[in-house]
């Protein structure tokens, strides 16, 4: 039962970390999001938008604690950590 709490909890981080960044895209980007999801892969940028992306994550987080589900915020912080570590991947490649 906590496994699969906490499971749930990283997918919904997952999930409201891409939907961070398709809405940073589509409200503040002139570009399409393939395009500009390939100019930030080659200007170096990428990890800026993951983290911009991950900003919901802190909503869902402390939405989660308000609920009284400390597994699920537990995922949530695990789908923050994958975000931050592909953020350092990123910028030192």
């Amino acid at each position: 039962m906590i496994k699969k709490e906490i499971l749930l909890g990283f997918f919904t981080g997952i999930l409201a970390n891409t939907i961070g960044i398709i809405l940073y895209i589509l409200l503040f980007s002139e570009l399409s999001i393939k395009e500009t999801l390939k100019a930030a892969q080659q200007n170096n940028f990428l990890g800026s938008l993951i983290a911009l992306g991950a900003i919901l994550n802190l909503i869902i987080f402390f939405l989660f604690l308000k609920q009284n589900k400390p597994y699920r915020a537990r995922g949530v912080l695990l789908a923050t950590l994958i975000a931050a570590v592909s953020i350092a991947i990123s910028k030192f490649s």
